[in-house]
């Protein structure tokens, strides 16, 4: 992979995290943020549709929407211990044969994967400095939804942020919080209308719709 961040992604998000996290979601499901996410793209009917996930953790996620009847899906994620993990969880619950699993950059693999009926980036957008590249590509592919679970832009959230870019003292590894407008902007700049926000604590949960 040519991004750095990726590099400190590998090491961020690693097979331990990854035990913990699958664990975790056995025990509780996906959440909060995450269950709101869901609820609001199977609101607007996701019966038969295809699902594109960028950094999809362990896959709850897409797994949910699979579950509510999503056709098929695929899953891209910079960290193989997280993708194996949403292999392996996938295989568990019976949808292995419906979701394929691409290891790496997805601003490198944009290219080669093609559009699906709704994109879900769910806490990705804070872990990738190049904002505009990762959500112009994401918007580009989704071909009636875009939802986003993505840090809220205001002084309390770049305080946490700053001290846990503190705390981990990581060199290829950093997390962000780019500003709202930029985002609605880079979004937008490909044909999706935002159509619903929501605050979860200091997240929150944008969905972008293709106007018919």
């Amino acid at each position: 992979m040519s991004c750095k961040q990726c590099t400190g992604i590998e090491e961020m998000f690693d097979s331990e995290h990854a035990k913990g996290e699958l664990s975790r979601y056995r025990k509780r499901g996906p959440r909060m943020t995450t269950r709101r996410l869901v609820r609001e793209l199977i609101s607007r009917g996701v019966t038969g549709s295809t699902v594109l996930e960028v950094g999809g953790g362990v896959g709850d996620a897409h797994m949910a929407l699979l579950a509510a009847g999503a056709g098929s899906a695929v899953d891209v994620d910079a960290s193989k211990a997280f993708l194996k993990a949403a292999e392996k969880e996938a295989a568990r619950g019976g949808l292995g044969e419906r979701v394929k699993h691409l290891h790496g950059d997805f601003v490198d693999l944009a290219p080669g994967i093609a559009p699906a009926d709704i994109v879900v980036l769910d806490k990705v957008v804070c872990c990738y400095p190049d904002a505009e590249s990762l959500l112009t590509l994401s918007a580009e592919r989704a071909g009636r939804i875009l939802g986003l679970v993505y840090p809220s832009d205001n002084w309390i959230s770049r305080v946490i942020n700053w001290a846990f870019n503190l705390w981990t003292g990581m060199e290829d590894f950093k997390t962000y919080v780019h500003r709202r407008k930029d985002v609605e902007t880079f979004v937008a700049s490909r044909g999706l209308k935002l159509t619903k926000r929501l605050l979860i604590g200091l997240w929150q949960v944008a969905i972008f719709s293709r106007p018919r």
